[in-house]
């Protein structure tokens, strides 16, 4: 059984890049294509990584985060943060509300990955 992720950002090419790259890693890809989108997604099923954007509509990737991490199944999810942000402030509140790590767009498929399998134990 592979571990899953859930790809989180409002950018159809930024998921396609990004769930190639985990497919070819053997990960399971879930996507979500906004924060509201996404918590939809966490209904309970095993997900063993979230990677989230921080610019989208509807809800955007801290309030997502904030929002997953009241979630029970989701507490202790890692979650990367995957943005052109390059702010400390906003790299601030995306660690104050949970998240793990934080990969700055453009990005190299290799160093998404690196990241990941820090955060996934095998």
């Amino acid at each position: 059984m592979g571990k899953t992720i859930l790809v989180v950002d409002d950018s159809a090419s930024v998921r396609q890049v990004v769930s190639i790259a985990l497919k070819g890693a053997g990960y399971d890809v879930l996507v979500g294509t906004d924060g509201k989108d996404a918590l939809a997604k966490l209904d309970g099923r095993r997900v063993h990584l979230i990677i989230s954007d921080v610019n989208m509509p509807n809800m955007d990737g801290i309030q997502f985060v904030t929002e997953a991490k009241k979630l029970a199944a989701y507490k202790f999810t890692p979650i990367i943060m995957l943005t052109t942000e390059s702010q400390e402030d906003k790299k601030r509140q995306a660690q104050a509300a949970g998240a793990k790590a934080w990969v700055t767009k453009p990005f190299q498929p290799e160093q998404m990955l690196a990241a990941v399998s820090k955060l996934i134990a095998p």
